[in-house]
């Protein structure tokens, strides 16, 4: 990344691009604005550092001309100990932060690393966000990694087929989203969609469900009623968990399957049935066939074409575009000014096995939405159980209290501000008096 130096002292510029090539920056340095200016018309710098006294310009009109040009660039403005108040001002019309003259070598790292981060951060948001707008075709789907792109083709490809597919997927991969897919690229996506949950369930409220009931039929049938395989005429049926399906409810859905006819609960005239069919599970269906508790002339006639929906595991690359997809859809939902994610933040997500796959992530995400303060999910609007992974998530980082963050971070205002008490509390954002009691609690000089 290309940083430039802008500094009238030979020997501050030489130090600043001694240090940051050594972080593999590439620097150059000016030594008026006029000159900078003249070469930033050919050049493009993310990363700016700015004296504010110079001797043919004030480094403000830099900085103002640098945003109106670059808002992306990030500026960070040198000053002596005298004129930090002029770099507060400096801050507020829109650079990144300030260093203060002599500064050490660790300071200039530390600042153009952040500056570097952050330019990254939003870089990688901007990709994503063109990336939603080529999610692909499949309505509902996010994703560009192979394995979800292998299914996209897959459902494509069997829209326009008219046979009974059954998806092979677990729980939160999207089953009925995949389902609905195929039948909207269908010839009968102008009729009906129908989901059935074929789990938990007994056989008798199966069979009204999907077959309906004449009146009379049984206690409680009052008047007739009509099932969802009769009111998906012309459409399409999504069986979800097929292989929680009763083994007898198993043998009347084969009939419908071979006869394309039904009979109500209760009734005796058959009703013809033109329906496409496509059932769900997360089971292995031959294994299950070979334990007998599915029978395998349903299996055969369910499976005439396979489609297999990859775990969130096996398409990792899609997390940050599915969190970006779903930052968006609750930001919008909530009325949040939520845009993004810090990169801590969406390190840990990156490293979670989402038992619950895609649907787990978008409960997350619309939790760290809802709970979020500012325009980033931070890491502490995560659950508690994905905040543990920090633990293992970034390793050799120093984990430490929010006391001894608070220490360094007041410690580090003070040395910069010369330990002018009043400008720190202002850059803190605290009180003067709460300043005081903090240095006194952490022993940092006298209030």
């Amino acid at each position: 990344m290309k940083v430039a130096v802008i500094d009238d002292e030979e020997v501050a510029c030489r130090h600043i691009k001694r240090v940051l090539e050594g972080e593999g920056f590439e620097v150059e340095y000016f030594l008026d604005g006029h000159s900078f200016l003249q070469r930033l018309t050919h050049s493009f710098f993310p990363i700016v550092f700015i004296d504010l006294h110079l001797p043919d310009m004030n480094g403000m009109e830099i900085l103002n001309q640098v945003k109106r040009s670059f808002e992306e660039v990030e500026a960070i403005i040198i000053t002596g100990h005298a004129s930090v108040e002029g770099a507060v001002d400096a801050i507020k019309a829109g650079a990144y932060h300030y260093i203060a003259k002599p500064f050490k070598r660790h300071d200039v790292k530390l600042l153009a690393e952040k500056a570097r981060k952050k330019i990254e951060l939003l870089e990688e948001n901007r990709a994503l966000r063109q990336a939603l707008g080529k999610e692909g075709s499949i309505e509902g789907f996010v994703g560009s990694s192979p394995a979800i792109q292998e299914a996209f083709a897959m459902i494509e490809k069997v829209a326009l087929v008219d046979c009974n597919v059954l998806l092979q997927a677990d729980t939160g991969t999207g089953k009925q989203m995949a389902a609905k897919a195929i039948h909207n690229m269908s010839p009968r996506h102008n009729n009906s969609f129908v989901a059935f949950n074929c789990g938990g369930f007994t056989e008798e409220l199966i069979a009204s469900e999907l077959f309906g009931h004449e009146k009379g039929s049984f206690t409680g049938a009052t008047a007739t009623k009509i099932g969802l395989l009769e009111s998906a005429a012309g459409g399409t049926v999504f069986l979800d968990e097929i292989g929680e399906m009763p083994l007898t409810m198993q043998v009347k859905l084969l009939h419908v399957l071979q006869e394309r006819q039904i009979f109500r609960v209760g009734g005796t005239k058959p009703i013809n049935l033109d329906v496409r069919f496509i059932a769900a599970t997360n089971k292995d269906l031959k294994k299950e066939v070979e334990a007998g508790t599915f029978r395998e002339d349903l299996f055969y006639r369910l499976n005439v074409v396979t489609i297999r929906l990859p775990k969130l595991t096996e398409r990792k690359d899609d997390i940050p575009l599915l969190i970006t997809h779903f930052i968006e859809k609750f930001r919008l939902k909530f009325n949040k000014q939520t845009s993004k994610i810090t990169h801590q933040a969406l390190e840990i997500l990156n490293h979670y096995n989402y038992p619950g796959n895609v649907r787990e992530l978008e409960n997350i995400i619309q939790r760290a939405v809802a709970l979020a303060d500012g325009e980033s999910i931070q890491v502490r609007d995560l659950p508690a159980d994905l905040r543990k992974l920090a633990m293992t998530t970034f390793e050799g980082e120093d984990l430490l209290s929010l006391e001894t963050l608070e220490k360094q971070h007041i410690a580090k205002i003070l040395d910069i501000t010369g330990n002018n008490k009043k400008l720190s509390s202002e850059i803190l954002g605290i009180p003067l008096t709460t300043l005081w009691r903090r240095m006194k609690k952490y022993g940092l000089g006298k209030p």
